[in-house]
């Protein structure tokens, strides 16, 4: 099993993770973190194949992924 984090108030919001997923499971939140930034969050987890390209793209290293047995 595949565990994506998105680590809500380390992302600024660029949104440069959501192009690079070839499963399109990544938007923009309409809320604000206490930055005052719309980070992205995981909109469908359990399609993650974890190839991880949204963590390669993410500047600000607000991207986990984890590959649990």
């Amino acid at each position: 099993m595949i565990k994506i984090t998105i680590h809500r108030e380390r992302c600024k919001g660029c949104s440069l993770c959501i192009p690079f997923c070839p499963k399109g499971i990544l938007k923009t939140s309409e809320t604000l973190n206490s930055s005052g930034y719309h980070p992205v969050f995981v909109v469908r987890p359990e399609d993650c194949t974890g190839c991880a390209a949204c963590a390669k793209m993410c500047p600000d290293l607000a991207i986990e992924i984890v590959r649990e047995e």
